[in-house]
């Protein structure tokens, strides 16, 4: 598979959790600069893969004007984000997808070559991408190869549940993204909303960040 082109490499955004910390009010769906939060990581997420869709759990009606086929964990008792990586594996594979790359509904800040730099970074091999900012791994920003599948499965099965852990365990390489530096300060493009503190912060990190891509 050539270096430089997302030909084979599909997307999925996971979207599984249930927002305990912003009160049980869905993320994907806060309004953000005067669109959904999803909105904004679709924006940036989709021209980087040849189809995308979403990983979410409970009516996937909800999710209809986006366009996007929903994929719902297959694991029960919501047992965290690698139960949402498995459903996105298991999708990919039966699309004939060789990787999935995967993203946060709540990180709306990701690099526009997000997919290009995991996928230069994989080196020899055929392993796990995780992306790292100022010093953080993000474990769910990640690029995944169909060939773990199975091993995932079985992780979940034995009650794995750490994602971090088990990509750690996998030998996963890591690509370094720099902080957007915008005037006023820097924006992490890794930047995870939780709270409704985090929310606002996003709502001017947003205004800064469109202004720099505009001039850039």
């Amino acid at each position: 598979m050539s270096r430089t082109a997302s030909e084979g490499i599909v997307g999925v955004v996971l979207a599984g959790g249930r927002s305990l910390r912003m009160g049980g009010r869905e993320k994907a769906f806060l309004d953000l600069a005067g669109q959904p939060m999803m909105a904004h990581v679709l924006a940036r997420f989709a021209p980087q893969v040849a189809r995308v869709a979403i990983n979410a759990n409970g009516d996937p009606a909800r999710f209809a004007a986006f366009g996007l086929p929903v994929i719902a964990d297959q694991t029960p008792d919501f047992p965290g984000p690698l139960a949402g990586i498995l459903a996105a594996l298991r999708w990919a594979g039966d699309i004939w997808a060789s990787h999935v790359a995967t993203v946060a509904s709540d990180a709306p800040f990701i690099p526009l070559d997000l997919v290009a730099r995991l996928l230069g970074g994989s080196g020899p091999g055929d392993g796990i991408v995780v992306a790292r900012s100022d010093g953080q791994s993000h474990p769910v920003a990640a690029l995944w190869p169909l060939g773990i599948t199975e091993d995932l499965s079985r992780a979940l099965a034995t009650g794995e549940r750490r994602v971090q852990r088990w990509v750690e365990m996998q030998g996963a390489r890591v690509v370094d993204f720099s902080l957007i530096e915008v005037t006023g300060g820097t924006v992490d493009p890794f930047m995870n909303v939780n709270t409704p503190a985090d929310l606002a912060e996003a709502e001017a990190l947003m205004q800064l960040l469109k202004q720099h891509e505009t001039q850039a």
